[in-house]
């Protein structure tokens, strides 16, 4: 076995062991292995890819500074991440409606100047992300945080009970009731087609 295919053998378990252990560098491996993955569930509830960006790197730094309390599911650190991407993106929320309501007390509404033009694809991307936010806002809160997790970022019914620290069973009844309204609300196509159109 040659050591790429070590490496490749090695789990989030392991990984996270060792940078507990004293070899911080192999916590850059966890970054690679899971950046994109919970880079794309942030910039899903927030629209915006340079926000998505920092707040990715936050997810990380946090995970970093709190990586004696990770949670494993299959060998995978994912679940926990997304948990703890859930909560980097809410306090981020937070935060920016504080500023605000802080800047709107102190300055003149002016119009910003649209930079969306020097990136055609990116605007399609976060319309599309726009879009698929504001149907998602018609379900309740709960069913949406499973839509995000199942159906946006790919995780199984047990790694989703994770990331939402909640039971199994839980997570199934919500999974089955919002593949229902999702239906219901996308009354113009076919029944499965809905579901497929979500990235």
């Amino acid at each position: 076995m040659t050591g790429d295919d070590l490496e490749v053998a090695v789990g989030d378990g392991e990984l996270w062991r060792r940078a507990m252990d004293g070899e911080p560098e192999v916590f850059g491996e966890l970054f690679d292995r899971h950046a994109k993955a919970v880079y794309n569930f942030v910039f899903r509830r927030i629209g915006s890819w340079s926000d998505a960006e920092d707040l990715t790197s936050l997810v990380f730094l946090h995970a970093w500074r709190r990586r004696a309390d990770v949670v494993l599911v299959h060998d995978s650190a994912l679940p926990w991440l997304f948990r703890t991407a859930d909560f980097v993106v809410r306090n981020e929320r937070r935060r920016q409606r504080f500023r605000w309501l802080n800047l709107a007390r102190q300055t003149p509404a002016t119009d910003e100047p649209d930079h969306a033009d020097q990136v055609a694809a990116q605007v399609d991307d976060e319309r599309e992300a726009s879009r698929l936010r504001a149907l998602l806002r018609k379900l309740p809160r709960h069913e949406q945080e499973i839509v995000e997790l199942c159906f946006w970022s790919g995780l199984d019914a047990q790694s989703a009970a994770v990331a939402l620290d909640v039971p199994l069973g839980t997570v199934k009844s919500r999974l089955s009731r919002a593949r229902k309204r999702l239906r219901d609300l996308s009354v113009d196509v076919p029944e499965d087609e809905a579901l497929e159109r979500l990235p």
